[in-house]
């Protein structure tokens, strides 16, 4: 996948980037939206401390920390760029070179065309500079946006996991997709 910028981590809008202490508030917001937790497999809100401290070593690389989360920066502004969401490399194997992926843009930023281009961002990034053979994610059933948009992407559904997610009364499945690496 060959792209016209200079800059591997941005796009025709968006730049993704390293987090840095000044996306404290934000990130504060996002991790502690219990209306969030159900995707992400929280049950236990973030303090700012946790928060922080998470930041203070984001320097470390993907390969220590076996996971990575790029902020999402919207530059129409080249000079005071908008952190609109975020997006997550996690549960990443180096041995079989493969990481989940994960997204969030800020409700108002949805449906805008932000998270296809941030996505193909990360997955450039990922095969092209990480060497990964392959991406893949988890996406809850009925959530059509996700589901569409990472099929658009290429991703292919390889999976249903029957009554993953306990939603109190009832359960729901989870969709497993993969996006295989095949420039290599």
């Amino acid at each position: 996948m060959k792209h016209p910028s200079t800059n591997m981590l941005s796009g025709k809008n968006l730049q993704l980037r390293a987090p840095e202490p000044s996306d404290m508030d934000l990130l504060y917001q996002w991790e502690n939206d219990t209306t969030l937790w159900k995707a992400s497999n929280t049950l236990i809100p973030f303090s700012r401390f946790q928060l922080e401290e998470y930041i203070m070593n984001a320097k470390q690389d993907i390969f220590a920390a076996r996971q990575l989360r790029l902020m999402i920066d919207l530059c129409t502004d080249p000079v005071n760029p908008l952190t609109i969401g975020s997006v997550d490399l996690f549960e990443f194997d180096p041995m079989h070179l493969r990481a989940g992926v994960g997204i969030l843009i800020s409700e108002q930023y949805r449906k805008m065309g932000y998270a296809r281009e941030a996505l193909e961002i990360l997955i450039r990034y990922s095969f092209t500079m990480l060497q990964l053979h392959q991406l893949y994610c988890n996406i809850l059933a009925g959530n059509d946006a996700s589901c569409s948009l990472f099929e658009h992407l290429g991703f292919i559904r390889c999976g249903v996991k029957a009554d993953w997610n306990n939603e109190g009364e009832s359960w729901q499945d989870e969709f497993m997709y993969q996006l295989i690496n095949k420039h290599e």
